[in-house]
């Protein structure tokens, strides 16, 4: 059953879908950039082969901004990103950071709210005048 979507609905939407897209494109566009730096931030948090795993992120985070401009796979996309984000923020901002550096809390602090939104995201789905029939599935 198709829902009906007011006009300020849909640019809401599609609002927050973009906002999801650009976050995780700046730092994939970072990643880009310097994948050595990446690795060695990786490195520096104790992971093993962090090219590599550099390089998966990369490749993840372009295939939610795919997901999250098109649509496609929106609310597996939007599930795996939460979960992503959640470990990030314990991997690289978690309690063992806090001691050296209070700022470290609230960056730790800022991952939730991110992946409150990605969930609420999941449930609600991409909207219905913006989905692609592949973001349904």
């Amino acid at each position: 059953m198709e829902t009906v979507q007011s006009p300020w609905q849909t640019a809401a939407i599609l609002i927050a879908r973009l906002i999801l897209a650009a976050m995780f494109a700046m730092g994939v566009a970072f990643k880009f950039m310097d994948m050595n730096m990446t690795a060695g931030y990786i490195a520096a948090a104790g992971f093993p082969f962090p090219l590599f795993l550099a390089w998966c992120a990369a490749i993840l985070e372009t295939l939610l901004v795919i997901a999250f401009l098109t649509g496609a796979f929106f609310t597996p996309a939007a599930l795996v990103a939460a979960v992503y984000v959640v470990f990030l923020g314990f991997a690289f901002h978690g309690p063992s950071h806090w001691a050296g550096n209070q700022a470290e809390f609230g960056a730790f602090m800022s991952h939730f709210p991110f992946a409150a939104g990605l969930l609420f995201a999941a449930v609600h789905g991409p909207g219905s005048v913006l989905a692609s029939k592949l973001g349904r599935a």
